[in-house]
């Protein structure tokens, strides 16, 4: 089995962790939203940050839309693999297609670096 279709670029391993780490200090620190629509509303209102989207979504369908927004509105974004770790690192306690950090807190220095890098996959 290939990428999903809303996958737009190969996230190496140590990217991850960095991912599922920003997703774990801005909860404590800072403000993480989850869920496709309320992460679609805030990258809509310019209020989202940095976007995580799980490559473990069934329908595809459900995040199809959300890299391509978030590139028009100029949001860095990434992926991890597992929705499960992603709800538990934002907090949730269950899968989450997605979540957005709208506050980074004390992470503000990784989110920097993570878009940073994540950009730099995306011109690949």
């Amino acid at each position: 089995m290939g990428q999903p279709i809303y996958v737009r670029f190969e996230t190496p391993k140590d990217l991850y962790d960095k991912v599922y780490q920003l997703v774990e200090i801005s909860r404590d620190t800072g403000k993480v939203r989850k869920g496709t629509n309320e992460v679609t509303k805030l990258v809509e209102r310019g209020e989202a940050r940095f976007v995580v989207m799980a490559e473990d979504v069934a329908p595809e369908e459900i995040l199809a839309h959300l890299p391509l927004l978030c590139e028009e509105r100029e949001v860095p974004y990434g992926y991890v693999p597992s929705k499960a770790e992603l709800g538990v690192a934002s907090g949730l306690g269950k899968s989450t297609a997605s979540a957005c950090v709208v506050d980074p807190g004390k992470g503000k220095p990784l989110l920097t670096e993570l878009a940073n890098e994540t950009r730099g996959l995306l011109r690949k």
